[in-house]
């Protein structure tokens, strides 16, 4: 510079770092000499910051023909309407980190996670050492880092690097990239977002081109070059951007040298010595520096010109960017464009996901789990097909979002769990290693999950449940004497044993007087009866007429009738309602038995769950220590399962109870066919089931917010009424085997009455059977009294004529025997003649008994006031006018108590026209 300013300038140009730059500046304000500064980055690296000072404005006479660097307030806007919160910045050994300080500043104010990382210029180097050196936990970590990330770097070192990480697999379909450089060309544009996948948004400068075609090199009376003018011209796309300032500075002093002459105010050229203490500046620099400032010039950069503090203030970025998606070397657009004066011009959403997913094929990995997975078709050669409510959530969202679906089941058929490496297997593995884009079964949303993959929000609310098979429901045959308890049934067998007993004493301390034809006696077996017949309702004769029995037989009638009502009442509330409990209703009533076995898939969240609470030291609940003893015995082996499926069989053919996602177990018990299982749980959801995706998946806020629709409109309650209906075939919290019936009672509820009736019968067979035995034997020995008592009476009249005949002494004793006339029709005595016949018995020793059967007791009642005249004995004193007063032993007789020493002319008695032969019923026994 110095050696130019000896030989004679106007002006000085130049094209160098900010280090220089400084150096420059004090050269130029000390001589007065204008200076032009273009500041360029070395290799294509992005530009930073220069920090030229400013002091007196009259003194300063350097020029900044870049506009300053915008890349701080770019940057931060794209990353806040990309709503970004975790993301990484790459950078090249040429840049100075120094350059984003204050867009760093910003993103710490907002609370969003930063990391910087250096990229060296051995690309393939720097990746194979994160390889080595990185576990596989900490490189899936890595692999989340890089979902979101900034390079500002030179566009051939972000070629090689966005081919490292995608052909070592850190980067998936679903990582978006952000590179920002000014540098950056059309061709350099298109390499780019060929080697990249997932989407890629580049920020460049650019400048404005005239829309006439034929004016595009023509800069007022300047014509350019074609070969610079010309956006298709190989040469023009291969300059850089100072150099193109460069051009377009030199023609701006071209015009400001112009407008001198044009003013005849034309200045020698300077020709200065720097070496010199005492060397004046150029006097006419001050001039020179005013007619370039304002001066402006329409080039290759656009509008050159400059402000009042020496910048240009004319600059444009331009946003382009692609899609999501796997397909290398696809199209990309143009997405809105940015300027320090209006800010942001245009929209960064991505189009394809908000309106629609058409086109895009999404692959699923799943497990089998009823009712959220199952197969529903498999025809050999055919893909199978699935069913559930897991799939129809995700028939669903395909529907209302456009997007195809390719279902796998995971090779181990696991949910997944971390392993001894670090990695996981099972459902989690697929995504974890990108072999799935999204996961979808009875899959719980877990802190060790979410660390590794994403979860939409839960589309069904989860608890633990316990699946236990239903006690059988025992043949009752006595369920008849279920109201009461044995205790109670024998208080009363007793009470009626002591009332019978109570009432044989009082009749016997205090005989009744008994009404004539009277059929019953107060003996002991006519008491316990009589008092069994009351107490079951079915009555019976009431020979009882003393005070103290009545009394007793009332309160005893009071009581039955209570009781009897009582059973009755009760009866009916056992034999239509089951009142079998079981023990474990409850999670905690599970943990404190131990009597049924119970367990959970092994390695399943369901098993973690329990073994984290249960070995947690701090937890209050014992219930999961508890729960956890018993499913870790044998370090699990013991009552753990592999697979659901194999712990609901193991608790239907088994003592077993199986723990497990309540969902699950209720679709089990609410479709069995034979209704053999119930479930208990926990009532409160801590967690729910999600649709796992790959981390920064694009899909999961557009997925949640479509689930979040179809919770408020009531289509989700659907879906789950479809696979939960609440008014299953089975009861699921019904401990015992009873299907949802009416109350009608079968065979088995009156089983124990049969039997009741069963017993009497052949009881009384049996009794019958002996009676008979009894009476052959004694009537081989001893005559029967019954037979000798029944004879005719016209044979009684001739036995006594012979007696009579035989010993005419008039004081012949007879026994005290008795002659029974059963049943002799009196009225059929009209005459007194006859009744003075039958009276011819009142001077013998012979007891005169009448039996009248209830049928004729108002014949009995006439015969009472017949007899009052026509059995008169004479002045014996203690013979009784009328023989109806007493009953006989034997409970069917009455007899008169004669019993006089006297002798009785006895005259026959002519057949009075009873036909006694022809009825077995009538006749007279002695």
């Amino acid at each position: 510079a110095c050696d130019l300013m000896n030989q004679g300038i106007l002006a000085l140009v130049s094209s160098i770092g900010c280090t220089s730059a400084g150096s420059l500046q004090s050269l130029a304000d000390a001589m007065h000499i204008p200076h032009l500064f273009i500041q360029r980055s070395t290799a294509g690296t992005p530009r930073s910051g220069c920090g030229l000072t400013r002091s007196n404005r009259n003194d300063d006479y350097t020029l900044s023909v870049r506009p300053p660097v915008y890349l701080n307030d770019v940057i931060f806007r794209v990353v806040t309407e990309y709503a970004w919160q975790k993301f990484i910045i790459f950078y090249d050994n040429d840049y100075d980190i120094r350059g984003i300080q204050e867009f760093l500043d910003k993103v710490s104010q907002q609370g969003m996670d930063v990391a910087l990382q250096k990229v060296e210029n051995n690309i393939n180097k720097m990746i194979t050492g994160l390889f080595a050196t990185m576990r596989i936990e900490e490189l899936n970590r890595y692999r989340d880092t890089l979902r979101r990330a900034i390079l500002i770097m030179n566009p051939s070192t972000a070629k090689s690097f966005l081919t490292e990480v995608v052909e070592t697999n850190l980067v998936a379909f679903d990582c978006h990239w952000i590179i920002i450089n000014e540098e950056i060309n059309d061709v350099d544009v298109q390499e780019l977002v060929r080697r990249s996948i997932g989407r890629l948004t580049i920020i460049r400068q650019t400048f404005p081109v005239p829309q006439n075609i034929s004016q595009r090199c023509f800069r007022g009376n300047h014509r350019i070059s074609s070969s610079l003018c010309d956006p298709k011209d190989p040469f023009s796309q291969s300059m850089e951007i100072s150099n193109l300032y460069i051009y377009d500075t030199v023609l701006l002093l071209a015009n400001a040298f112009h407008k001198k002459l044009e003013d005849r105010k034309w200045h020698s050229m300077a020709s200065l010595t720097c070496i010199r203490k005492n060397s004046k500046p150029w006097q006419g620099g001050r001039s020179m520096l005013e007619t370039i400032k304002k001066g402006g010039v329409n080039g290759l950069t656009g509008e050159l010109e400059f402000a009042e503090n020496g910048g240009n203030p004319n600059v444009h970025f331009e946003i382009l960017g692609t899609n999501y998606g796997e397909d290398l070397g696809r199209g990309i657009r143009k997405l809105g464009c940015w300027n320090p004066v209006t800010g942001l011009n245009g929209s960064l959403t991505d189009r394809k996901l908000e309106n629609n997913m058409r086109g895009v094929v999404l692959r699923v990995v799943t497990v089998l789990e009823e009712p959220f997975v199952m197969v529903s078709e498999n025809v050999l050669g055919k893909p199978k097909k699935y069913q559930g409510f897991s799939i129809d959530v995700l028939e669903a969202l395909a529907t209302y979002l456009g997007f195809k679906y390719e279902i796998y089941v995971a090779p181990d058929h696991k949910y997944g769990s971390p392993q001894d490496d670090g990695s996981w297997n099972g459902l989690i593995g697929e995504l974890v290693f990108k072999r799935a884009d999204i996961g979808i079964s009875a899959l719980t949303i877990t802190p060790d999950r979410e660390n590794v993959v994403d979860f939409t929000t839960r589309y069904m609310d989860y608890s633990v449940g316990v699946l236990l098979r239903k006690a059988e429901k025992t043949v009752d045959m006595f369920a008849c004497l279920a109201p009461f308890d044995l205790s109670l049934w024998a208080c009363i067998a007793g009470t009626v044993l002591l009332v019978g007993l109570l009432v044989y004493l009082l009749n016997w301390l205090n005989p009744p007087r008994l009404q004539m034809g009277s059929m019953t006696s107060t003996t002991l077996y006519n008491s316990m009866w009589f008092v069994y017949g009351s107490f079951v309702q079915q009555g019976g004769e009431v020979p009882y007429t003393t005070l103290a029995t009545r009394l007793m037989m009332g309160a005893w009638w009071l009581f039955a009738l209570i009781v009897i009502s009582s059973y009755t009442a009760n009866l009916a509330a056992f034999l239509t309602i089951s009142r079998i409990e079981n023990s474990i209703q409850s999670l905690q009533d599970l943990s404190r038995q131990t009597d049924i076995p119970y367990g959970t898939v092994l390695d399943s969240a369901v098993y973690e769950h329990v073994r984290v609470k249960g070995m947690n030291p701090f937890e209050r609940d014992s219930m999961y220590s508890q729960m956890w003893r018993m499913i870790n015995r044998s370090n699990g082996s013991e009552n753990n399962v592999l697979e659901s499926a194999a712990g609901i069989q193991k608790v239907k053919y088994g003592n077993y109870a199986f723990v497990w996602d309540a969902a699950v177990l209720e679709y089990v018990a609410i479709n069995d066919a034979e209704c053999s299982f119930y479930t208990v749980g926990n009532t409160v959801a801590d967690r729910g089931y999600g649709i796992a995706l790959q981390h920064g998946s694009p899909y999961r806020d557009i997925f949640s917010q479509r689930i979040l629709e179809l919770q408020q409109n009531g289509d989700m309650d659907v879906l789950k009424h479809k696979w939960w209906p609440k008014n299953g075939q089975c009861d699921l919290y019904s401990s015992v085997d009873t299907k949802q019936k009416g109350g009608a009672l079968d065979i088995k509820s009156f089983a124990g009455v049969f039997c009741i009736l069963a017993a009497g019968i052949v009881l009384s067979c049996f009794i019958a059977m002996l009676e008979t035995w009894w009476n052959k034997r004694k009537g081989s020995r001893v005559p029967s009294k019954e037979d000798d008592k029944e004879i005719d009476l016209e044979h009684l009249h001739r036995r006594v004529n012979s007696l009579c005949t035989d010993d005419d002494s008039p004081h012949k004793q007879f026994s005290t025997s008795s002659i029974d006339l059963t049943p002799l029709d009196i009225d059929t005595l009209p005459t007194r003649q006859a009744l003075e016949q039958i009276s011819d018995f009142r001077n013998t020793h012979i007891t005169t008994t009448t039996f009248i059967p209830e049928q004729i007791q108002t014949l009995s009642r006439t015969l009472s006031a017949k007899a009052a005249s026509g059995f008169s004995f004479g002045s014996v004193p203690e013979h009784r006018t009328g023989p109806f007063r007493h009953r006989a032993p034997n409970g069917g007789f009455f007899r008169s108590p004669i019993k006089t020493m006297s002798s009785i002319p006895y005259q026959p008695t002519p057949t009075l026209g009873l036909n006694i032969g022809s009825d077995p019923d009538r006749g007279t026994s002695i």
